[in-house]
């Protein structure tokens, strides 16, 4: 039993499209690319690929001020390449028989556009910078088959051309596409990294390439991981200046007569495995990883979208949230949907139903309803006889101590305990194998608690009673209870 079109992924909090394009216009690689957009204003000359040629290569190296860097003109050339490709610069033929290029449409927008438009013209020229990590150099090339280059440094192309199909883009891509997921997911699910704590290479890597379930790596894992940190150390090193990561690269000394080995016992271990690099997705990153992941059909929410939606659509989300974001999305949705009785009565109406969803929509309301104060009692009181939400609302007033509530009748005990089971069942990914611990506890403890629980269980009138018991066989570590769901399922599924 699950429940469809849940999130794949937890939700990520973003700074607003103002901040982000601020930070987008800060990256070295877009600063760099916008002024080169300024200094084309009166032409220049390019390439039949749009590319600089030598002499004007030079002119823009000394106007980003690169001159006295070893990498100057590879960076100057970078940031035409994200020009052309972002729309700052384009080329036309005015010049006869050269292309020109001059400012195009995106400059205006850098300067006079919304920061949507600003985010757009910088994730255009991000995709170029994507690509380009994935394809190979010939350095690449010549590290799939020897002889590619001779000794006295000449290519030999049929080598080469064989070691280009052997070269897999789509495996190249995939990787720095798995690492950025991975730092995606840490983004969203670790309270450090989200909060702007760096993340070890070899801990990505690890997690990249190491089976789940590994006590001890073998050695042909450390040297898969070591390769693939290698391979993360030249990808991580091209996406610094597009703001995307925020990287301290791999020291070094490391394996060079002035390493100083490994930390020794008693030092600070962390800052030894920080000199294997780490890295980390800015907000920047995080805001482009995410229409990635969209585009590609995962679920990528954020926080505060649940307060735009509506009641189901937060209460189908809040079980899987973090205690804290399941307060600060239902003070929102409240906020704007109605605080007060009003907002808690559309809550309590769209936890009915009987369709698949439905419990863990009554489960997320009862978590909404934990966070009301007791100026919420007559609201529940009004649901006290509703067959479907009278269990959780009778919960809701014993938890606060209020005595003058009337029993249930012995039929709802037993709904509200299918119901629960239900959800958390609902909650489950249709691939686990194990069921978790705290599921096991919740059955056992269920039929514990309640004499000849099966010989009721089977007459609830609850569309997932079937479902339910035959979970229960399974979850139950005694022989004999497990037999005895197994024949309330039956009997459940028999009933006229």
């Amino acid at each position: 039993m699950s429940v469809p079109d849940r999130p794949a992924m937890p939700p990520v909090r973003l700074p607003s499209e103002a901040e982000l394009a601020r930070e987008a216009l800060a990256a070295p690689l877009f600063a760099r690319a916008v002024r080169l957009a300024r200094w084309a204003a009166d032409g220049v000359p390019v390439g039949v690929a749009g590319e600089l040629t030598d002499g004007h290569l030079k002119d823009a190296t000394l106007r980003l001020g690169l001159a006295e860097e070893s990498d100057g003109p590879a960076l100057a050339a970078d940031a035409w390449s994200f020009a052309l490709e972002s729309g700052l610069v384009e080329t036309d033929g005015e010049g006869g028989a050269v292309a020109l290029a001059r400012p195009g449409p995106g400059l205006d927008r850098v300067t006079g556009g919304s920061p949507e438009e600003i985010l757009r013209i910088w994730e255009d020229g991000l995709e170029a910078v994507l690509a380009d990590a994935a394809a190979p150099g010939i350095e690449d090339l010549a590290g799939n088959l020897d002889g590619v280059i001779g000794e006295d440094g000449s290519v030999d192309t049929e080598a080469l051309g064989r070691a280009a199909a052997d070269w897999d883009p789509e495996e190249e891509g995939g990787l720095l596409d798995a690492a950025l997921g991975n730092l995606y997911l840490l983004s969203a699910g670790d309270e450090n990294v989200a909060a702007g704590a760096m993340v070890p290479l070899p801990v990505l890597a690890m997690s990249l390439t190491a089976p789940e379930e590994m006590d001890e790596p073998s050695n042909e894992v450390l040297d898969s991981i070591s390769m693939v940190m290698m391979r993360l150390d030249e990808l991580f090193l091209l996406l610094t200046s597009t703001g995307v990561i925020e990287y301290d690269p791999v020291d070094e000394t490391l394996g060079t007569e002035d390493d100083p080995g490994p930390a020794a016992e008693g030092e600070d271990e962390e800052e030894d495995l920080s000199r294997y690099g780490q890295v980390r997705l800015t907000a920047l990153g995080v805001h482009s990883v995410r229409r990635r992941l969209a585009a590609a059909g995962i679920g990528t929410p954020a926080v505060g979208d649940l307060a735009r939606g509506g009641a189901a659509e937060l209460l189908l989300a809040l079980p899987s949230l973090p205690e804290a974001l399941v307060r600060e999305e239902t003070d929102g949705w409240l906020r704007r949907h109605g605080p007060g009785a009003d907002g808690l009565r559309a809550l309590l109406a769209a936890a009915r139903g009987n369709d698949p969803a439905a419990p863990v929509r009554r489960l997320g309301c009862q978590l909404a309803l934990s966070l009301a104060d007791t100026t919420a009692e007559p609201v529940l009181r009004e649901v006290l006889d509703d067959p479907e939400l009278g269990g959780l609302a009778r919960v809701w007033l014993a938890e606060r101590g209020i005595t003058d509530v009337p029993a249930p009748a012995r039929e709802a005990v037993f709904w509200l305990a299918i119901d629960t089971l239900a959800a958390q069942l609902g909650l489950l990914p249709a691939e686990l194998e194990e069921p978790p611990e705290e599921l096991t506890e919740l059955v056992v403890g269920l039929v514990d608690q309640h004499s000849g629980f099966f010989d009721r269980a089977w007459r609830v009138d609850h569309p997932a009673t079937p479902e339910v018991l035959e979970a229960m066989s399974r979850v139950h570590p005694d022989r004999d209870a497990a037999k005895a769901a197994r024949r309330a399922a039956f009997k459940s599924r028999s009933r006229p």
